[in-house]
């Protein structure tokens, strides 16, 4: 909500919230609490209880958890009579990307196993474990005991709850040289990562993702990979890839700290030029991890890490993901009920992957106002997931290149390297599955066009 008025609340020289505007009137009666009632968000209720007793105005960001999902605001109280005066600011919930972050970052919420919310000094206000979601129950105890000890001690960075690997300094750290750190974690034996994600005054976003997936007992074994590429793919993917991404990140951040006027006012002329600096940043990022995937794909030693995932909600989060970019063009995301499932072997970051990457083609190129449908289903030995867009579709010479190398079908000057789709097919088999291409031009009941369906095929197994 820092776009939005102050939430205004009143306490009684009792401590107990009299008045208050929603969302906080809300989370009182959702803590528990009553209003008129003792202030139920034991956070909160420690600021108004300090400013009571010292009669000065306190001030900081807290956390809380909301019907189950972690929140952070900045609360400001101050005297007022022999009561306080709450104003909280900064509201959002924990894991709600801000509107100009793009699927990529999305992704990063989705496939983390531990999501926290940091002040701007890198403590832990709240912090939520999801290991579950990603079929990591054997490391969900250490990420458990992870995030109690980071709210047992709130005064600590959390960087010193974990043994961050090829890290000599310890806290303060700019959040820049520790973010996408190694680290270890005692219970578990993964290395993990750790992404810091800015949010102007209200903090960090941490995300814990686990840097590799175990491999599932009984999995199917993917095809074997050809010979490695040779040249300068190589070289980019391999060498500059991992070299490039921390000062492109920085560009882009940088940049967007200047659009905001994070930093201090600035003319709408100047913020329209970080906006376009921000915008090619983020172009020449994916160019990148284009180039870098496709080294990764083309290695001998590439294995994708198979989990036991659920089709039906990968498309749910996919179209999540895109959500905001569909609305924008007026498209209709159609995905399969909630009550669906459908269950798969395949590594979960990476089917997410080509979902995007499927859903951000159609998004692009079909119509306005039309819709793209996502559909699932599955049948002995094999499931399947299929997009569907209302666009020209393919000609028979055109669905025979899609998924070659650098194949762009003729388009040029919409910023794409012509990688997604042979990427996504090589994932797809390495998954011991497949990416095919139906829905040619010319070939509805009229002799129109019927857009184009892609159909991702993985493993099935049974439902448990």
């Amino acid at each position: 909500m820092s776009n939005h008025p102050a939430v205004l609340g009143l306490c009684d020289e009792a401590d107990r919230l009299i008045e208050a505007d929603e969302p906080l009137a809300g989370l009182q009666l959702r803590c528990g609490g009553d209003l008129p009632g003792i202030v139920a968000v034991p956070a909160l209720l420690t600021l108004v209880r300090r400013t009571r007793a010292s009669g000065i105005a306190q001030s900081g960001m807290l956390g809380a958890v909301d019907e189950g999902k972690p929140i952070a605001f900045f609360a400001q109280v101050a005297p007022d009579g022999a009561g306080t005066r709450i104003a909280l600011s900064h509201w959002r919930l924990a894991g709600e990307a801000v509107p100009d972050s793009g699927p990529g970052e999305s992704l990063l919420y989705q496939i983390a196993a531990v999501h926290a919310v940091l002040d701007a000094d890198q403590r832990v206000l709240a912090a939520d474990v999801r290991a579950a979601d990603h079929d990591m129950a054997a490391d969900a105890p250490a990420l458990a005991g992870l995030a109690e000890r980071w709210l047992a001690d709130r005064g600590r960075p959390w960087s010193e709850a974990v043994d961050l690997l090829g890290v000599a300094h310890r806290q303060p750290l700019h959040w820049r040289l520790i973010d996408d750190v190694a680290f270890r974690l005692a219970g578990s034996p993964r290395v993990w990562r750790a992404r810091l994600l800015p949010r102007g005054e209200a903090g960090f976003d941490l995300l814990v993702l686990a840097d590799g997936v175990s491999e599932i007992p009984g999995s199917v074994s993917p095809e074997p990979a050809p010979a490695p590429p040779q040249g300068w793919t190589r070289l980019i993917g391999r060498d500059l890839a991992p070299a490039l991404r921390q000062p492109i990140n920085r560009i882009v951040a940088n940049a967007e700290t200047i659009r905001t006027r994070l930093a201090g006012p600035l003319v709408d002329e100047y913020a329209g030029y970080a906006a376009d600096i921000a915008e090619a940043g983020r172009h020449l990022l994916a160019l990148v991890e284009d180039l870098a995937d496709l080294d990764a794909v083309e290695a001998p030693e590439f294995s994708p890490a198979p989990d036991r995932i659920d089709l039906a909600d990968c498309a749910r989060r996919a179209a999540g993901i895109l959500a905001m970019r569909a609305a924008e063009r007026g498209i209709a995301l159609i995905t399969p009920p909630d009550d669906q499932r459908v269950p798969a072997i395949g590594e979960f970051r990476r089917v997410l992957q080509i979902l995007l990457n499927l859903l951000t083609n159609a998004i692009r190129y079909g119509p306005e106002h039309s819709s793209v449908r996502i559909e699932t289903g599955g049948d002995v030995g094999t499931a399947w997931i299929a997009v569907s867009d209302e666009g020209e579709g393919l000609h028979e010479d055109q669905a025979s290149r899609v998924f070659d190398k650098f194949e762009r079908l003729g388009r040029t000057g919409d910023g794409g390297s012509g990688l997604g789709l042979y990427i996504s097919r090589r994932l797809a088999r390495a998954m011991g599955g497949d990416l095919v291409v139906a829905g040619q031009a010319g070939s509805g009941q009229d002799g129109g066009r019927k857009g184009a369906r892609f159909v991702l095929t993985l493993p099935g197994r049974s439902q448990d």
